[in-house]
């Protein structure tokens, strides 16, 4: 298994855990807030942004459009599962001992938060559009809450975009850490070969040159001509 010595923008593999310093990295704290946003949105959806009509029918206040409510609350649960599953992942990462363990989980958050912004954007969009269509409810029973779940979607489309931002460069850190790791490996061949014993650069003095010819042999420059 390879070690991780500080791979990915983490510390050394089974290094001490210091609570105050996990809670004040960066993807920690944006991952929180994106726990936080997707407890509002789907809090402010579930309890008011529905309402029962004249047929004691649930109707949802986004244009009576119950894809509307069911959109920013799927999307908002799936968020909050997401968000304590990469803070969970946070915690452990420096645990991980293998660089290719630590690689697929800065390519899992890079792709869901990426992704979930994406999502978020168009639920700002969807939901915005639907409530602007919407008659006002009577007594403007559950309006806050459901402008609350708008202003936070709007949010969450940048609190997940950070968190693809941060996972990104820790994508490029690790990938630098092991082109230069490569790189050093190769730096530390040697760039010549010792000259054989005798020649130019040995300190030996010269004896003999190789396939000199001894005494009785020919010489690569000896001619006899040959007997008839």
């Amino acid at each position: 298994m390879e070690g991780a010595g500080g791979a990915y923008g983490g510390g050394k593999a089974g290094g001490s855990f210091d609570p105050l310093s996990f809670m004040q990295r960066p993807q920690v704290i944006l991952r929180a807030v994106c726990w936080l946003f997707s407890i509002i949105v789907f809090g402010c959806i579930s309890s008011q942004g529905w309402r029962l009509d004249k047929t004691k029918r649930h109707t949802c206040l986004y244009n009576d459009d119950p894809n509307a409510c069911n959109y920013g609350v799927g999307i908002s649960v799936i968020a909050f599962l997401a968000s304590m599953g990469f803070l969970v992942g946070e915690y452990l990462f420096e645990q991980m001992s293998s660089v290719k363990t630590r690689k697929h989980f800065v390519l899992a958050d890079l792709g869901f938060s990426a992704f979930w912004s994406f999502l978020y954007f168009v639920g700002f969009w969807y939901l915005t559009s639907q409530w602007g269509k919407s008659d006002r409810p009577p007594n403007g029973v559950g309006v806050n809450n459901v402008q609350a779940a708008i202003a936070f979607s709007f949010f969450s489309i940048f609190s997940w975009a950070g968190s693809a931002v941060f996972a990104y460069q820790r994508f490029r850190q690790g990938t630098a850490a092991a082109f230069a790791t490569n790189y050093e490996n190769e730096s530390t061949m040697p760039a010549s070969y010792p000259s054989y014993p005798g020649g130019p650069e040995s300190d030996q003095p010269y004896q003999e040159p190789p396939f000199s010819a001894g005494p009785g042999q020919r010489g690569p420059t000896d001619f006899q001509a040959p007997a008839y």
